[in-house]
């Protein structure tokens, strides 16, 4: 395979990105065990918001909410969402390696099957590390990639490929995802700025809870 950009891989979002919000309708388990394990919080941020089904899970806990997605279609689906169920969440369009957001403020965040459509190493720790900036003294995120674990896949080690999204009428778009196995994310995980508090495995991801290093209240 061809080695994408990150236009690339937003400009594929753009096109698949209303179909694809459809289909995302419930959090994740691992989210919403992490998010009610934390008392309130000023700001919450979900990066790689998609259609904002974890931030709504993130505005029962924290004063504000601002989810970030890089597609402007996906973002106009997760504005959609916040007015048909009403909670709270400030949305916009941004870059995972450079958040619009001041340092150390954000008390909870969820990273969530985002850092795996970063086609490179270098983005990806750029993004972890701009994770670490942004989260507040005693601030928490759960961060989480696909797995090699999964069922889907056969090989042991991480890899690059694409997994096509069938839009309706039978038209398939592929999406480039970078696949980790458990060893690799946890040594991402640390190499970046971040904090490790811990690794598991669930459903075929992989998930890190983390901090900001040297933070810790």
């Amino acid at each position: 395979m061809g080695d994408p950009s990150r236009r690339d891989v937003r400009e594929t979002y753009d096109r698949i990105g209303g179909h694809f919000a459809k289909t995302r309708a419930h959090a994740w388990p691992a989210v919403e065990r992490f998010v009610d394990r934390s008392d309130g919080v000023a700001l919450g941020l979900d990066l790689g918001c998609g259609n904002a089904r974890h931030a709504a899970v993130l505005a029962d806990r924290a004063d504000r909410v601002v989810g970030i997605d890089a597609s402007r279609t996906v973002v106009e689906a997760a504005r959609e969402r916040r007015e048909r169920e009403g909670f709270s969440v400030d949305l916009c369009q941004g870059d995972a390696t450079r958040l619009p957001i001041a340092s150390e403020t954000v008390g909870l965040a969820v990273y969530v099957a985002t850092i795996h459509h970063l086609p490179t190493h270098e983005a990806r720790i750029e993004s972890l590390d701009e994770l670490a900036r942004v989260l507040a003294p005693g601030g928490r995120a759960l961060v989480s990639a696909w797995s090699t674990t999964h069922d889907r896949f056969e090989r042991n080690e991480a890899f690059d490929t694409t997994v096509d999204w069938t839009l309706p009428g039978g038209e398939t778009v592929p999406r480039y995802y970078h696949i980790y196995d458990p060893a690799a994310f946890a040594d991402d995980l640390r190499e970046s700025t971040l904090a490790v508090e811990r690794v598991f495995e669930e459903r075929g991801n992989c998930y890190g809870v983390v901090r900001a290093e040297g933070k810790r209240t």
